[in-house]
């Protein structure tokens, strides 16, 4: 690892110094800059300057302007004014170590026991971009006419797991989503008004879970819940979906959600 000097004027952030591997010819210094310039978002949802990224890193302002820009273009960060912010193609970094890690492999056995427990199917799910990615599920029986599994892919903004992710968004986050996204009607019931959808993701982040009513398939309803890691941090979702003639949205939150609420947080201690 390289070794880190602090950052006095950036609540001592640790700086990296690459002097370690000066001489290493397959130490690819320009790579190791463009990392730390994305790790230099970290915890600054409202964005950085280049002036903020070159005290965190310890890169020259010209370093760092030629980095950012290169990001930009390549889909990676965004800016308006001095500020930049980090695009949403980074969200595939994220997503990357999450399909790498053990967290489908822990899930999977969470999800199979919440499955036992209310009869009914389960999913865990990450954004990707503007969709979910199914990690792992559990089914008992099919809710919707087309399969689902371990890497299927879904519309954030009206499928419970996704609405319980974009509510964990930070402030600048969700309103660029907001912005750049399409909201077609996959049935009469989905909502295509973004200020409502914003309303209804406000209302998802105070309650703490998402119930999406036959907005993506007429006669499906879902139920998700975000799961944290021990930091705190939202890492995923876990949701379980039934046939709507079956169960009505009122048993689904009073028989369903406590067990869900109790897997998520069985996953969450198992996660750092």
């Amino acid at each position: 690892m390289a070794k880190v000097k602090r950052c006095q004027a950036c609540d001592n952030r640790p700086v990296p110094d690459f002097s370690t591997f000066e001489g290493n010819p397959d130490f690819v210094l320009s790579l190791a800059r463009g990392l730390a310039v994305i790790e230099a978002f970290e915890d600054h949802p409202e964005g950085v300057t280049v002036g903020d990224i070159a005290a965190r890193t310890g890169l020259s302002r010209a370093s760092v302007r030629r980095l950012l820009i290169t990001l930009e273009m390549l889909g990676y960060a965004s800016h308006a004014g001095p500020t930049y912010r980090l695009g949403s193609r980074a969200l595939r970094l994220g997503f990357s170590f999450l399909s790498s890690t053990s967290l489908p492999a822990l899930a999977l056995p969470v999800l199979e026991e919440v499955t036992a427990i209310i009869r009914e199917s389960s999913s865990l799910s990450a954004l990707d971009g503007d969709e979910i990615v199914y990690l792992a599920r559990s089914a008992t029986r099919r809710v919707m006419s087309v399969g689902l599994s371990v890497g299927s892919r879904l519309p954030a903004y009206c499928t419970s797991m996704g609405r319980v992710l974009l509510a964990a968004m930070g402030d600048g986050e969700l309103p660029a989503y907001l912005k750049r996204t399409t909201l077609r009607a996959y049935t009469p019931r989905t909502i295509t008004a973004k200020r409502l959808l914003s309303v209804e993701i406000d209302r998802v982040r105070v309650q703490g879970y998402a119930l999406v009513n036959e907005e993506l398939e007429l006669g499906l309803r879902s139920l998700a819940v975000p799961v944290r890691n021990r930091a705190g941090k939202v890492v995923a979702a876990m949701n379980t979906g039934v046939q709507a003639s079956r169960v009505t949205p009122e048993e689904m939150v009073e028989r369903f959600l406590p067990v869900l609420r109790k897997g998520a947080a069985r996953l969450g201690l198992a996660l750092v």
